[in-house]
């Protein structure tokens, strides 16, 4: 069992083709998102496009939400930076009818139970969320104390959590509970503009996670935002591969 993990490609379309690419070769049992598919780069509906296309297993992040509340009529207060408000409502108004029904339809967190091969009265009981079991946008880093691990482990019934929103690729094992984050496909923070994504591999009672981290033309992302005027903060940001604001 081979499962494509990828999350917060932040409509990088780019980024998210060349992940595909990189892949050509392999074929996967379930592709998992886990949310913050829209918002900084200009990319919407292909992103959304793809991942429906690829009948992806995604939830919502915190900045679907936000775009959710726009299509619904609604506003918020944060973020309060002019130039990130640009970004909701560009994506908002630039989303096609197909592309907000779907992203409409996600959901916070969902499920994923697979057999064990060797009994098939044994499951491996996969939860993927944005931020944490506990939180949709609790922040889980590489650094995050053990204990908090524990703690998550011993509240959830999920052998393995896939989640996202920090950005940070990490696998950690504590408790009963494997907790995975794939990184960002699109909006990496820690200097590597390259995408990031996980395969998890299932082997009867056993797993493992390899990360990748794979190249894609940045400057494709840069001179689309540059085409419909959006602010130059972002382009600077996936060219370093640093959050600029």
């Amino acid at each position: 069992m081979q499962i494509l993990l990828i999350s917060d490609i932040h409509a990088n379309f780019p980024a998210l083709k060349a992940v595909e690419h990189f892949f050509r070769h392999r074929s996967f049992d379930f592709i998992i998102n886990s949310g913050d598919s829209v918002v900084y780069a200009p990319f919407p509906n292909e992103t959304l496009a793809w991942l429906k296309a690829k009948s992806t297993l995604s939830i919502l992040g915190n900045t679907d939400k936000k775009v959710i509340k726009l299509l619904k009529g609604q506003t918020f207060t944060k973020p309060s930076k002019h130039e990130k408000r640009i970004m909701y409502s560009w994506t908002a108004e630039h989303l096609n009818e197909e592309c907000s029904k779907y992203l409409l339809s996600l959901k916070n967190k969902t499920r994923l139970t697979i057999p064990k091969i060797e009994s098939q009265s044994s499951y491996w009981k996969i939860g993927i969320f944005h931020g944490s079991p506990a939180r949709n946008h609790e922040f889980l880093f590489d650094t995050t104390p053990d204990s908090r691990f524990l703690h998550l482990a011993e509240k959830t019934e999920f052998e393995i959590v896939i989640c996202g929103h920090s950005h940070v690729p990490f696998h950690k094992h504590l408790g009963n509970t494997h907790f995975i984050n794939p990184g960002s496909t699109g909006r990496m923070f820690d200097g590597d503009p390259r995408a990031s994504c996980a395969i998890l591999e299932l082997i009867s009672n056993t797993l493992s996670v390899e990360f990748f981290r794979i190249s894609y033309n940045i400057e494709e992302t840069a001179t689309t935002l540059k085409f419909f005027s959006l602010p130059k903060i972002y382009a600077e940001m996936f060219r370093s591969g640093r959050k600029t604001n």
